[in-house]
């Protein structure tokens, strides 16, 4: 039997109403001891995800371990995308055992689960699997979290993907978002970021609209 094909998009690429983003922990104290991706990138790429979710208006947890006694505050590079936004402090290592996190998730209400933070092995496999298991469907950007090692950021990752959590990338989320260079009202957002964060992919939209006055779609 033949499959007619319709152009229209799969039921597993994020629309920006369909799911929650959580970025949990990305504070100093966790930095510190991160070297499975360089500082600058990390930090790069958690911007782009935080302004990404900020501009399409994703609902977003934003969420931090003892803050103030030893971990610190979150980067300024995520807080100033959400600016007023309450942090959700923990004692927990695992998010989803918090009960302040679990009701703002609940309030919200969308199937969808979107983490990046810091560690990869702790503070990303415990809520992946948690939520995992409780039904959500759960999306990890890869590049916006971080371990001890490449090694423990690895394992994590495989371990996640196992239990059926999808993996992306910040750039990923940033342009799945957009989808259609034909949403207009979208448009100078998505490539305002890319032109900030989006590393050399940025520097090709500058560089074509510079010279040939060219732009997406």
């Amino acid at each position: 039997m033949s499959i007619q094909a319709t152009p229209t998009a799969g039921s597993k690429l994020l629309t920006p109403a369909d799911h929650t983003l959580v970025m949990i922990d990305f504070q100093s104290q966790m930095a510190f001891a991160t070297h499975s991706i360089d500082a600058v990138n990390l930090r790069n790429n958690a911007a782009l995800v935080a302004q990404a979710a900020a501009g399409f208006k994703v609902s977003t947890i934003l969420t931090t371990v003892a803050e103030k006694s030893f971990s610190g505050p979150m980067f300024s590079e995520i807080t100033d995308a959400f600016p007023g936004q309450k942090m959700l402090d923990r004692t927990s290592m695992n998010t989803w055992e918090d009960a302040a996190v679990i009701d703002r998730v609940n309030e919200i209400g969308k199937p969808r689960i979107v983490l990046a933070g810091l560690w990869t092995s702790v503070c990303i496999v415990g809520p992946a699997l948690s939520a995992l298991d409780q039904g959500f469907e759960v999306y990890v950007i890869a590049d916006a979290c971080g371990d001890v090692s490449t090694e423990a950021h690895n394992r994590a990752m495989d371990r996640m993907v196992q239990a059926g959590a999808r993996p992306m990338t910040s750039l990923q989320y940033l342009l799945e978002l957009q989808r259609d260079w034909a949403r207009g009202d979208t448009y100078e957002l998505t490539t305002g970021i890319a032109k900030k964060v989006g590393g050399a992919y940025g520097i090709g939209i500058n560089y074509a609209k510079s010279m040939f006055g060219a732009h997406e779609g």
